[in-house]
């Protein structure tokens, strides 16, 4: 195959897929969405059998633990991407929307109309979710979605976007509104993210040399986050059991995602009450554990932490625990040692609460909740793109507001500048 000019050919169908369905009304959209949906539905045991083969493949070549948990799917993952098509249909539609509309001395209108974003690649490795989920959010957005999926999940990939192109067609909408990159050659991630006269954004999603080797090729905006150090900080003035049950599951939910706990912060002066069960429940689920001096006192047969691990994602089961004098402290910890992804304080003291939602510097920050619920489908986005920890254009995780833009427009009544 000739990368280049396959990659160029992709690159042309989608741009003008792009204005197609930038100018579909929202029933088209919506119809596009709900027939996707049903096509997953219907098909779940096609696609479990195709995800099955790609599991067996990867495990055969040594994935790791971690790739091999974002790579599988079950009946359940299958719902819930249908589910979350499903929810994307059903949120408001944010193209053409006009805000902020208000008269200039001059006597004409000045607002922000909200407007598709273009042409999106979507880079990203194991999860064959994104596939769907992509699809919806672009489609929703009024945008076009090259989708470059990775190797090991090639088969479920492809099979997923028979379905995203089902529905597309029952919609009255060209295939190529979404389209899946069939060759696994990397040769054309390259192309893909030198490709500015027909992509307008790339978001990568993956692992970290993934992201930062996108960063730094990509001659196209990137949407990205490189590192999930999320951290559960459990204040003097918590409450105990809610703190155990948020620490619990903020590590070990799933231990492969961006939003899990990395390290725990616990404050001096309820360390003794809090560390010894959270240390049974870890070790009972065999997490390792790596803390201070403060905190292996507390904890016998805990490991040292070093300073490496403050700056460590494991995604693993293993976790670096830390005691701190006070809030200050932990805040510091956080904004000194943290990736501004995912953080949590768990305490009943509102002006605390406040403060941590104030100076903890990422792009969700939560008060008595699991770092786990950083995900777009849990903020109601129906799903997300990914998760932006920049802070420019979009933070957090990306749904269809992050997949548009605003440009200015002027109603007038023929009006002209003196």
């Amino acid at each position: 195959m000739d990368v280049q000019s396959y990659m160029h050919g992709i690159g042309r169908a989608a741009r003008s897929a792009s204005r197609l369905v930038a100018r579909a009304d929202t029933s088209t959209r919506n119809g596009a969405l709900h027939a996707m949906a049903d096509a997953i539905d219907r098909d779940r045991l096609l696609l479990l059998a195709a995800n099955a083969a790609d599991v067996a493949d990867a495990r055969a070549r040594g994935l790791e633990p971690a790739m091999l948990d974002r790579l599988g799917l079950d009946e359940a993952g299958v719902r819930t991407m249908a589910q979350g098509l499903r929810e994307i249909a059903q949120l408001s539609d944010p193209i053409g929307e006009i805000s902020g509309l208000a008269y200039r001395p001059s006597g004409i209108q000045v607002g922000r109309m909200r407007v598709p974003l273009g042409v999106i690649g979507i880079i990203y490795e194991a999860r064959p979710n994104v596939t769907a989920d992509a699809a919806g959010l672009c489609v929703k957005s009024g945008n076009a979605a090259i989708l470059r999926g990775g190797s090991e999940a090639i088969r479920c990939n492809q099979a997923i976007a028979e379905r995203v192109h089902e529905g597309l067609r029952a919609a009255g909408l060209p295939e190529t509104v979404v389209q899946v990159i069939e060759t696994t050659d990397r040769a054309a991630v390259g192309e893909l993210v030198s490709m500015t006269q027909y992509v307008d954004v790339i978001v990568p999603r993956g692992g970290k040399g993934l992201i930062e080797r996108i960063s730094n090729e990509s001659r196209i905006p990137v949407i990205k986050h490189l590192d999930g150090i999320c951290h559960v900080f459990i204040d003097d003035r918590a409450d105990i059991d809610k703190a155990i049950r948020i620490a619990d599951n903020a590590k070990t939910q799933r231990y492969g995602t961006c939003n899990t706990m990395e390290t725990l912060l616990v404050h001096r002066d309820i360390a003794a009450r809090v560390l010894p069960p959270l240390a049974a429940i870890y070790g009972d689920k065999q997490v390792e554990l790596r803390g201070c001096a403060a905190a292996r006192a507390l904890v016998p047969g805990m490991l040292e932490a070093t300073e490496q691990d403050w700056y460590t994602e494991y995604l693993a089961p293993v976790l670096s625990i830390r005691i701190v004098d006070d809030l200050d402290a932990a805040i510091e910890h956080i904004n000194t040692y943290g990736s501004l992804h995912t953080d949590a304080i768990v305490t009943e003291d509102y002006s605390r609460a406040r403060r941590f939602l104030r100076e903890v510097d990422s792009s969700s920050v939560m008060v008595n909740a699991s770092t786990r619920f950083a995900d777009g489908f849990e903020y109601g986005l129906g799903a997300e793109i990914g998760i932006s920890t920049d802070k420019l254009h979009a933070r957090g995780p990306v749904g269809l507001e992050g997949l548009t833009s605003l440009k200015y427009v002027v109603l007038g009544d023929g009006q002209i500048r003196t």
